[in-house]
């Protein structure tokens, strides 16, 4: 069904149609308009709103809703993203699904509130310390906004794990008509064995050990730190390398039912334009009016950042230059010069709080 949305709205109409149940947050620019939009609708679908005194509060809630067996999720921007990070830490290593939406506005710091930015990239991946893998979704439409949030519920679910969801503030506030599929709700596996025999971090067959409601009669302890099957502490480092280990594996095996791309024009291109988010959409303006003027180039656009496309980019690559557009002052184009096998790589970068525009990318393809 198409229908007028914003952005921010289609992610709150995608947390809700893949069955969230809770949300927790603080009111930050510029992601507000999808806590407005749950509290309003969760009540009404015998759902919790709760408005925390701040973003720690805000995820730390989202993890115990969690665990009681609620789909949860909480949204934010640069700042609160930075606050939440030991608690996105936390639920990696106790392996609790949840949500974060980051909306993402110019910074350091408070920054510029009211403008688009690219630069949480990198702290979407290595934000918090310690070894656990990452899963980063990137919409660059109001349509793929509903439906990248709905997937990140459904690795959340999937693969017990934080899933973030990372859009700029244009993405956020944009307006457009969008063909609207509804969700299919995933519900993440709950144990089959009696309570006594439970392990909440035992041994499986995909290693993402199924998750019991907690107070529904199966025992086990939840903690940040290093931890046997039961949840219990332990420094033994045995047990920890190989829950380190579990929860790297876990994810590199579901490697193909995570990873997401598009590329536009590519099968003659000589060369690529990588971009993601509302760049993406500049590149592929560019793209076609440098197409009108003979010039063969393409779009490689990750839909997930991380875990990151690298094989298929390296296989383009290798036979074409790239240029990599984002706004910040260089974060993805780290990650494409690693796996680029020695293509040359170009970059347009921006962090004056203004969107790419086709013109810039137009005229740094004339320069490059």
């Amino acid at each position: 069904m198409s229908e007028l949305l914003q952005g921010n709205m289609a992610c709150a109409r995608g947390a809700l149609d893949s069955g969230c149940t809770f949300y927790a947050g603080y009111p930050i620019t510029p992601s507000s308009e999808i806590a407005e939009h749950m509290a309003v609708a969760l009540p009404d679908r015998g759902g919790v709103f709760a408005q925390m005194e701040d973003e720690m509060a805000s995820l730390g809630a989202v993890i115990g809703a969690s665990l009681a067996g609620r789909k949860a999720m909480t949204a934010t921007s640069g700042p609160g993203f930075s606050l939440m990070q030991e608690h996105i830490g936390y639920a990696a290593y106790a392996e609790i699904p949840c949500v974060v939406v980051d909306v993402m506005r110019g910074g350091p710091s408070t920054g510029l509130p009211t403008r688009p930015s690219q630069g949480d990239v990198m702290q979407a991946r290595w934000g918090t310390h310690g070894d656990h893998p990452a899963i980063a979704l990137a919409p660059a439409s109001v349509a793929e906004v509903y439906e990248l949030t709905a997937r990140a519920f459904a690795l959340a679910e999937r693969y017990r794990t934080p899933v973030i969801l990372l859009y700029d503030e244009v993405i956020g506030h944009l307006r457009e008509r969008a063909d609207i599929v509804p969700a299919v709700p995933v519900t993440r596996a709950r144990p089959t064995v009696a309570p006594q025999e439970y392990r909440a971090y035992g041994p499986s067959p995909d290693d993402v050990p199924p998750l019991a409601d907690v107070g529904t009669g199966y025992r086990f302890h939840v903690t940040g730190l290093g931890h046997d099957e039961r949840g219990y502490p332990t420094d033994d480092p045995a047990v920890a390398g190989a829950l380190a280990t579990r929860l790297q594996r876990k994810i590199d095996r579901a490697r193909d039912d995570i990873v997401a791309f598009e590329t536009y024009r590519i099968e003659d291109a000589e060369r690529v334009i990588v971009a993601y988010g509302i760049v993406a959409r500049a590149a592929r303006r560019a793209i076609d009016e440098a197409r009108e003027r003979g010039v063969r180039i393409g779009l490689f656009r990750p839909r997930t950042l991380w875990p990151f496309p690298d094989r298929e980019l390296s296989e383009i690559a290798s036979t074409r230059s790239l240029l990599v557009a984002e706004m910040n002052l260089g974060q993805l184009v780290l990650e494409v010069e690693r796996c680029a096998g020695g293509a040359r790589v170009d970059r347009y970068l921006r962090a004056d709080g203004r969107p790419i525009t086709p013109l810039d990318l137009l005229g740094a393809l004339e320069a490059a």
